[in-house]
């Protein structure tokens, strides 16, 4: 079995996950390049691939339960373990998210991909991410899903988002659940706060690039063995839960 690190990058066909992948690859570890459209994502490959990186394609639909199986039983054919997980896939919930007049089935929705979605592919992955000597777990989280920013006078933490914002305070609460579980090991998870960044997400409207926002999940993704874990980070440290 391959010795090179591995890691999965869920939606990494695009914007923040694409830069990650990136990023790591630039590493010389093998990436795998996970979404849902085999023609974005295959074209994402091949990019990679073009720019230097060992990058191979992996279906997925965080979503569904059969395709995260295949993700894992591809994974565990190609190098039989998985040495770092970024659950980067994510969705907005869409506009009009005034909890008064929200559309259930898009909080829903944003709950399903954001949180369900990583507990899905993180519970596929985690035998895999045991045979590694180093294990990390990534989960792209947001400055607006910080209960601490948002209920403080002052910080502007955008407009009341009740699928996106809330969909990321709840993917930071699994987060600290995982890290409980999982503290007698040596996997360290973390969650990972990119910033305001111009990705179709937000209808490219943030002031920060893709590859600034990747950085973050970089740092979390090689970090060393007595490295933090449990954690809220952004680039100049701590984000408070």
């Amino acid at each position: 079995m391959s010795q090179q690190t591995i890691a999965l990058v869920t939606g990494a066909n695009k914007g923040i996950g694409y830069e990650i992948a990136v990023g790591l690859g630039a590493l010389g570890w093998s990436i795998g390049v996970g979404a849902r459209d085999e023609q974005l994502r295959e074209a994402a490959v091949q990019k990679l691939r073009a720019a230097g990186v060992d990058a191979f394609g992996v279906p997925l639909d965080v979503t569904d339960d059969a395709s995260v199986a295949a993700a894992a039983k591809l994974l565990d054919e190609r190098a039989g373990r998985l040495d770092v997980l970024v659950n980067n896939a994510g969705v907005s919930g869409g506009a009009g998210q005034q909890p008064t007049t929200a559309d259930l089935d898009a909080v829903r929705a944003a709950v399903e991909v954001n949180v369900i979605g990583v507990i899905r592919v993180t519970n596929a992955m985690l035998p895999l991410l045991r045979r590694s000597a180093s294990p990390r777990i990534v989960n792209m989280s947001s400055s607006v899903g910080s209960l601490t920013l948002q209920t403080t006078p002052g910080v502007d933490t955008g407009p009341i988002s009740v699928a996106y914002s809330t969909s990321k305070t709840f993917l930071n609460a699994v987060t600290v659940q995982y890290a409980k579980e999982l503290r007698d090991t040596n996997i360290l998870i973390n969650a990972g706060n990119p910033g305001y960044t111009a990705t179709d997400l937000n209808g490219f409207r943030g002031g920060r690039t893709p590859e600034q926002g990747a950085a973050i999940a970089i740092q979390l993704a090689t970090l060393p063995d007595d490295g933090p874990t449990c954690g809220f980070f952004e680039d100049d440290g701590v984000v408070p839960w």
